[in-house]
């Protein structure tokens, strides 16, 4: 429950501060913050788990960062925008507005026939998901003191540990259906949100209600607005693109320049806008809000980028189906769980934060370090360690960052302040995303020759591509058309030409029949080789001959590996779209595949590390401040009465100054 201070000693009993609201009325409105958390929390476990099945199916596995680009880039800029109108106009309100939205585009994504109208879908969805990203957390800054949020930590954890457990359950059993009730089964991932959101929506409009109070007249920032559209759209979609273009061309230039005219715009408009202004930089002389956005936004590019791999790396590496790999993130989310439920008691008790920030950016960062040492041959356990170790990490980061933002602002920017801390922490994922699944899908077909310059990888992979009893299998199809037809059908053509010259020769004076029978013979011998109704063939399912091909074959393909245009090159830059041919195929067909992969994610993970260590580095010089113990509604309400015992000589007044709602 909130406190209330006493009354001044000349005040009277009637004029005198009151607690803003009871513990029931607390409760009721976590309800209904609960419900849309849930809302949201289920969308990104049942969507990650998904997004192969869904990449596959749209054949556009590659693109996939454009799916989830577009929904953070809608997201990230309307985050700013709920914040500040939240302040003038109430939470209430753009909370009811942002669910509507978040549940139509869930229906509109579930129509979606490409990669790219699914992006186009998910970046209105994404509007709605910026108010379920930072109202939540401003509504709670404003009922809690930073010392009471730990009492009521474990409601919201609640839901987040039954979204994590349910999502991928959820989510796999949609994506591994072919259909539901006639609808493709991935198509219910979206749907699904429909009735979950009306019910948020309805628990949201019969338990959210919080006082008001008098706001100043404002401008609404609509051209602050536009130059953040103007700002971040190009910028990240240089990160998304820029491999494609060049990052040097025309279009990725063009798209640097408009992005840094559009920051420019932003800061003068926002210079001129003042305390109307989206995100006010007043806010940003506190060097304590000013450190913890930098800490944020750092956190936020090495968190989303590098954790979107992992549920790919699951799936393709260790060939877990979607629910399986759902499922074996519990480990991040319980050392999530725990370090935030032990960090938030010891806040709660202590009052001191200060270690929470240098200890999650070190156990994350080790974390990432750890994974850097994963192989294909890896365990589960052995990515189970460094999940749990990333999940204590970030568990102790976020509750801290949001504390010390939400603290060193004045009670009436607490939703502008949290919307800007949760807008730049954002924008950090979003650039984290672009960038590094950008990274990791250009590095692949590299990383996939370079693993065929193994030797024995190759010797071993292109014998069984030969074998005609592997090649023919069905559940090799896609291995075999994708990657190995490509390259096996030229080196068979190859080895059938040369035999056909040898017969040739050899045969060419012969006197009859019988004599050139005898010939055919000894050329075969002599090339290891089987004569078939009158022709020198290799018989690929004798492990003799075919192992002669191959170990000739081998060297020549090693050798032109890196020639620009090789087969070697079209069936690795090709196989990167669709990844369902791993499913059920020979190991030693997809071995070269993942371990490019694996190498690629081992890149990831040592960009994450090291944008991690960079935060670790500035929290040494983080210095919090005190933690407030009035919620920013107390002390509203505190100096309301004030205000009203000043004014009107000890009358009775409403502290609250308006309606609840």
């Amino acid at each position: 429950m909130l406190e209330s201070e006493p009354a001044a000693p000349r005040a009277s009993a009637a004029t005198a501060p009151r607690p803003v609201m009871s513990h029931q009325q607390i409760m009721l409105v976590i309800y209904g913050l609960m419900a849309g958390m849930f809302l949201s929390s289920l969308d990104q476990t049942i969507v990650g788990t998904a997004i192969r099945t869904i990449g596959d199916d749209l054949h556009g596995l590659d693109k996939q960062a454009w799916v989830t680009t577009a929904y953070l880039i809608t997201s990230t800029i309307a985050t700013p925008i709920y914040g500040k109108l939240s302040d003038v106009f109430g939470r209430r309100p753009l909370y009811i507005f942002s669910i509507t939205v978040f549940i139509l585009g869930s229906l509109l994504s579930s129509f979606s026939t490409s990669m790219y109208l699914l992006a186009a879908f998910r970046a209105f969805q994404g509007i709605g998901a910026g108010g379920l990203m930072s109202l939540p957390l401003a509504i709670m800054g404003d009922m809690l003191a930073p010392r009471e949020r730990a009492k009521y930590q474990g409601y919201f954890l609640a839901v987040f540990g039954v979204s994590a457990v349910i999502g991928p359950l959820v989510g796999g059993l949609f994506a591994g259906t072919a259909t539901i009730a006639w609808i493709a089964g991935w198509r219910w991932v979206f749907l699904v949100n429909v009735p979950i959101g009306l019910v948020a929506l309805a628990m949201v409009l019969a338990f959210l209600h919080l006082p008001r109070f008098e706001h100043h007249r404002v401008r609404i920032d609509w051209w602050g607005a536009t130059s953040v559209v103007v700002a971040l759209v190009p910028l990240l979609l240089v990160a998304e693109q820029g491999r494609t273009w060049g990052w040097t061309s025309a279009a990725s230039i063009t798209c640097i320049v408009v992005g840094l005219v559009g920051i420019v715009a932003f800061l003068i408009i926002e210079n001129h806008m003042g305390r109307d202004a989206i995100i006010p930089l007043r806010i940003f002389r506190s060097g304590v809000f000013s450190m913890a956005t930098v800490l944020g936004a750092l956190v936020g590019f090495g968190m989303f980028g590098a954790m979107m791999t992992l549920p790919l790396y699951l799936q393709i590496v260790m060939g877990m189906s979607p629910t399986e790999s759902g499922f074996a993130t519990l480990p991040m989310i319980g050392g999530l769980m725990v370090a935030s439920i032990v960090s938030g008691q010891l806040i709660s008790r202590t009052g001191r934060y200060r270690l929470f920030p240098v200890l999650g950016t070190a156990l994350v960062a080790g974390g990432f370090f750890y994974l850097t040492f994963i192989t294909v041959d890896s365990q589960f356990l052995f990515v189970a360690g460094g999940m749990a170790i990333i999940g204590l990490g970030l568990g102790q980061l976020m509750q801290s960052l949001v504390l010390a933002s939400q603290n060193s602002v004045a009670p009436t920017d607490m939703g502008v302040a949290t919307s800007s801390a949760t807008f730049f922490r954002q924008i950090g994922g979003t650039l984290g995303t672009a960038i590094l699944l950008s990274v990791l899908f250009s590095a692949m077909p590299g990383n996939i020759r370079t693993a065929m310059q193994d030797k024995d990888v190759l010797t071993s992979a292109l014998d069984a591509a030969m074998t005609p009893a592997v090649a023919q299998a069905p559940q090799n199809a896609g291995a075999m058309s994708q990657i190995w037809t490509p390259i096996v059908t030229p080196i068979e053509d190859n080895v059938q030409t040369q035999l056909d010259q040898a017969a040739t020769q050899a045969t060419a004076h012969a006197p009859n029949e019988a004599a050139k029978q005898a010939i055919l013979q000894q050329v075969a011998a002599k090339a290891g080789a089987t004569v078939v109704n009158g022709r020198v063939e290799v018989d690929y399912s004798n492990e003799t001959q075919r192992r002669a091909v191959v170990d000739r074959a081998v060297p020549v393909i090693i050798d032109g590996i890196a020639g620009q245009g090789s087969t070697v090159n079209a069936s690795t830059d090709t196989s990167t779209s669709d990844t369902s041919f791993l499913n059920g195929a020979d190991p030693r067909l997809t071995r070269p595949f993942l371990l490019g992969f694996n190498t690629s994610a081992i890149t990831i993970y040592w960009v994450a590390m090291g944008v991690l260590l960079v935060a670790f580095v500035l929290t040494w010089f983080f210095r919090v401040p005190e933690l407030r113990l009035h919620s920013a509604l107390q002390e509203q309400a505190n100096r309301a009465a004030a205000k009203a015992s000043g004014t009107s000589s000890g009358a009775g007044a409403d502290p609250i100054g308006g309606a609840a709602r």
